[in-house]
């Protein structure tokens, strides 16, 4: 095995570096959520840790890791009387993004438990990772029903794997790490919950703290071993700490004025649920334990909060991560909580050595946690005829839009797809490895073979050539695209923030369905890319707030500009299925300069020079021509109405829907609206 980079050599990191050892000491903490930008050593800490973790003592050659003092009555490999015992080193299992859920919980072999009555198993990873790590690196982008599985399995303490009727359960107790760059999209708020704590990490802005993190990791590259070797002490004191500390944590006493000061907390940030109370009593007891006390004290509560509480407080990707701490001083100042002289909990930093960072400070919020302004930032867009950013209205529930037809793109919550999560549709012969049983199918390829396989009286037999899979409908994710009219027309009637305002709430809706976005602007002469397909759409509401506006409307540039990236993102992921979302009110007042660009003069001509209108229809054309789903979004205010938007959405193939329509309430209105006019007729 490869060396490891040493977790007393990781430099700064104080933040991460406790929350993990706090796991170390007591794993019951329910594990830590790592959110940061990418290249912050947030992999090789994780890692790192493993080492320090004790040797673990297992049955010999039990696949399930069954401790010998105390065997699972229910191991699969079991039972374990008597059984003899060996130790081996702590595990860490990584769990990679395009893992199968059969290589999660492990398979069980429905074709021998069918046709030889034997129920074969092969464990998983949650079965390796038992009394160990299991790490998940960009947790963020696995598919929903695996973090579902692997939450469930973390929160219980064992795995269940059902297959037709045929069941097996084991032990999978194990410290959860996740690592995810918040810029490609976030865990929906009900999975953020499952993560006991959570830490934001950031690259650090001092220079000296930079040179060294470069030089340790040259000296890293160029010897792993003596490297390592260069941080043994501190690693082996580290070590022994851990185990101390696990000694030590059953002595700890969460005394009632502890108590009061998490519940106040708690409340006092609205926290939804009981989850985060044990969570910040199990922190904070591990961090009198980690300090070698057996009293926990104010500042462990308050250490506690800044660790288990920022993340539970996200109603939605749009909230700010973070803590207010000046409302924690107060809330534990108003619970009793305001002994000054509470001793340090960690003097000498997670570390213990060098490279340790000194004392732990206070929770980092990270360099997303300022709340962003409310005002328009100085000099958000220059040029003629610009105005100043307006504020997005507030988001709403929208009306669902979806893809016609049926894809087989990533799970999501959109539009109708394939997936091996579903209702079930049909059947078909297996292509591979059977893993969704269709047993009515199987039983009726079967039957009328039986009495040339020997078979006169009642039961079955059944062969590998019998066997049907079964198809599945579920849901997929979409790549949303927003072309975004940004002109003086869309600012000159104040509807820009309530344009806005429907746009923000179409990304919010496209976070839960767990969509890619993207956004395209045009306004004075031109069109651009505000933000390139992506999962944040955090990232994609930060760009809507600043966007300005003004200027003429050229039309036709934003809907090819949105063709370009269409176009491109067909090539990168053929398998999503695009819906692009149109905001404008259809006018059409500049050609926009991709139709005056030399490439396209020829192409362009034949619709009747530079019109604009004719220009637009023209580009709205080559979107039905592929069979682009799309939505025009009309924006047309005031008592007289052109009706552009909705010409424009018939040369798109697509609907048009007024802001008003986009609720999702106005459905019921209309459905009510309708039922008033049948009895009045009747």
């Amino acid at each position: 095995m490869s060396t490891r980079y040493p977790f007393t050599a990781v430099v700064g990191m104080d933040d991460l570096r406790l929350a993990l050892l706090l796991n170390a000491v007591s794993p019951a903490v329910g594990g830590v959520l790592v959110r940061g930008e990418k290249g912050t050593a947030k992999s090789t800490a994780v890692r790192a840790l493993a080492d320090l973790l004790p040797e673990v003592p297992v049955v010999a050659g039990c696949r399930f890791s069954c401790d010998p003092a105390t065997p699972d009555p229910q191991c699969p490999d079991g039972p374990h009387e008597a059984a003899h015992g060996t130790a081996r080193p702590a595990r860490m299992v990584e769990l990679p993004v395009g893992a199968s859920e059969d290589r999660l919980v492990g398979a069980l072999d429905i074709e021998r438990a069918l046709a030889e009555g034997v129920k074969a198993f092969e464990p998983g990873l949650l079965a390796a990772a038992h009394r160990g790590i299991l790490y998940v690196d960009e947790v963020n982008l696995l598919h929903d029903h695996l973090i579902d599985l692997l939450l469930d399995a973390a929160a219980m303490g064992a795995s269940y794997v059902e297959r037709e009727g045929v069941s097996v359960r084991h032990a999978a107790r194990f410290l959860l790490v996740g690592t995810m760059n918040p810029e490609e999209g976030e865990l929906r708020p009900q999975l953020l919950d499952r993560f006991g704590l959570t830490v934001e990490v950031a690259a650090s802005r001092d220079p000296e703290r930079r040179v060294e993190v470069v030089r340790r990791r040259l000296a890293y590259d160029d010897d792993p071993a003596a490297f390592a070797a260069r941080w043994a002490g501190e690693e082996a004191a580290l070590r022994e700490r851990v185990v101390a500390a696990r000694a030590l944590l059953p002595q700890v006493v969460l005394g009632d004025d502890a108590l009061r000061q998490i519940a106040a907390t708690c409340a006092a940030f609205e926290v939804d649920g009981m989850r985060a109370d044990i969570v910040m009593a199990r922190t904070a007891t591990a961090l009198a334990a980690w300090a070698g006390r057996t009293d926990v004290t104010v500042e462990d509560v308050r250490q506690a909060a800044l660790l288990a509480l920022p993340h539970r407080r996200r109603r939605n990707p749009f909230d700010a991560p973070g803590l207010d701490e000046d409302k924690l001083d107060e809330t534990l100042e108003q619970s009793g909580g305001n002994d000054d002289n509470d001793p340090d909990p960690d003097p000498d930093g997670p570390g213990g050595g060098p490279g340790g960072g000194g004392g732990v400070p206070p929770q980092s919020q990270g360099p997303d946690a300022a709340p962003r302004s409310e005002e328009p930032s100085p000099g958000a867009g220059t040029g003629a005829g610009e105005q100043a950013a307006v504020r997005a209205a507030e988001p709403f529930r929208t009306k669902m839009l979806s893809v016609p037809g049926l894809g087989e793109g990533a799970a999501g919550r959109r539009s109708r797809a394939r997936t091996e999560h579903g209702r079930t549709t049909g059947a078909r012969r297996p292509q591979g490895a059977l893993t969704k049983l269709h047993l009515a199918a199987t039983v009726q390829a079967a039957a009328p073979h039986q009495r040339a396989r020997g078979r006169s009286g009642p039961g079955l037999v059944v062969r590998r050539d019998d066997l049907r899979q079964a198809t599945r409908e579920g849901r997929e994710g979409n790549l949303v695209l927003f072309c975004v009219d940004a002109s003086g027309s869309m600012a000159a009637r104040k509807r820009m923030s309530a344009v806005k305002g429907a746009v923000l709430s179409l990304l919010l809706d496209a976070y839960q369905r767990r969509d890619k976005v993207g956004l395209v602007t045009f306004r004075g002469r031109d069109a651009e890319v505000a933000l390139p397909p992506t999962s944040s759409v955090d990232a994609a509401a930060a760009r809507l707030e600043s966007l300005p506006t003004g200027g003429r409307t050229p039309l036709s540039a934003g809907l090819l500009k949105a063709h370009d990236v269409l176009r491109v993102e067909r090539l990168r992921d053929p398998s999503r299925r695009p819906l692009l979302v149109v905001v404008t009110d259809g006018r059409a007042t500049e050609s926009g300069g991709a139709a005056r660009s030399p490439s396209s003069q020829g192409r362009w001509r034949a619709t009747g020079g530079s019109d604009p209108v004719a220009l637009a229809a023209r580009a709205a054309r080559l979107h039905a021509a592929e069979g682009t789903a799309s939505v025009v979004v009309d924006c047309e205010a005031g008592p007289v109405r052109l009706g552009l938007a909705g010409r424009l959405a018939a040369d798109l193939g697509g609907t048009a829907i007024t802001l008003d329509e986009l609720r999702a309430d106005s459905i019921a209105g209309l459905v009510r609206d309708f039922r008033t006019d049948s009895r009045r007729a009747a």
